[in-house]
């Protein structure tokens, strides 16, 4: 249907899945009493913070770096991140034993820093205030002849994240509403795109933190628009801007983009450890403060989030 407009379609994500078939895990979806009650709605969480390196991530950066030709792979490949693609990449990296550099904020949280390197990456650190990450990054890639694998605007990595939404769909059956966080637009494509042949009529969400929201200015202006470094806790949504590949499926697919703010968020993430007994870190709640505070009125309506992450400092409980 969307064939000849977007860089990637719904065979691609079938194909992300084959790829993905018993490597990614294939996450529970959990519903919660409370949060209906919240809602008004019936509210379904596919549970993207149980996903291998914490996050929905390693959809994408499996998909694309299996993808690579032997030269590729034995060159190895380069990513900037400020966690979640890092970790997804590094331990994609080392299942298919393929050398992995990440470029991150020296500001990331130190727990993604550690898995980072954990899973056998080499990290090179930036700061995120005055240093352009996709500049470091091309430069190293081509002094090195590494091959670059961005978080979001990559058809290979947009076509793995479609498959958690694939997943969801299958699952629990057709949706009214799809909220989705955005950072780069790769979680949120994906998901349009997987909807859009799965459950043609569901509405989607995206969710963006209060001070970041590039991408609702981006709909709302029918073009990129460029926002100074976000201050938010949802350091998975500080980026500037969203893709050039993912923002005409963003404009074509989401009905609409909202923000919450990091009051929300830290409520959001207090409500799943107190009555669902589960880690989501900030960004993995925007979809469910937004739907929780009904940003949007889902009244009586099957609603499904994406909790993306569960990669969370813990003093953002406090």
């Amino acid at each position: 249907m969307f064939k000849s407009n977007f860089a990637v379609t719904y065979i691609d994500i079938l194909a992300a899945s084959q790829r993905l078939e018993g490597i990614a895990y294939h996450t529970p979806v959990l519903t919660s009493r409370q949060a209906d009650e919240k809602a008004l709605a019936h509210v379904f969480f596919k549970c993207e913070n149980f996903q291998r390196s914490g996050a929905f991530k390693f959809r994408g950066a499996y998909n694309a770096i299996s993808q690579l030709n032997k030269d590729q792979k034995q060159q190895g490949v380069i990513a900037y991140s400020a966690g979640n693609h890092a970790q997804a990449m590094a331990l994609a990296g080392q299942l298919l034993t393929v050398p992995v550099t990440i470029v991150m904020p020296a500001d990331a949280p130190v727990q993604k820093i550690s898995a980072t390197k954990g899973y056998g990456a080499e990290v090179i650190f930036y700061d995120r205030h005055t240093e352009n990450r996709e500049e470091i990054s091309r430069k190293l890639a081509n002094e090195r002849g590494l091959t670059l694998i961005p978080p979001f605007d990559y058809p290979d990595v947009i076509a793995g994240q479609g498959t958690a939404t694939k997943e969801l769909i299958e699952e629990v059956g057709q949706l009214d509403y799809l909220f989705v966080p955005i950072g780069g637009g790769g979680l949120i494509a994906g998901a349009a795109i997987a909807a859009a042949h799965l459950s043609p009529g569901c509405i989607i969400i995206g969710v963006e933190p209060e001070t970041g929201n590039d991408a609702q200015k981006s709909l709302q202006n029918g073009k990129i628009i460029k926002i100074p470094v976000p201050k938010t806790i949802a350091d998975g949504a500080q980026t500037q801007c969203i893709g050039e590949l993912t923002f005409p499926i963003i404009r074509t697919l989401v009905k609409d983009i909202v923000t919450v703010n990091d009051n929300q968020l830290r409520e959001q993430m207090q409500f799943f450890a107190e009555r669902m007994k589960i880690i989501v870190e900030p960004t993995g709640c925007l979809g469910a403060a937004a739907v929780s505070n009904r940003i949007i009125d889902v009244s009586n309506k099957r609603v499904g989030v994406i909790l993306s992450g569960g990669n969370m400092d813990l003093k953002h409980l406090d």
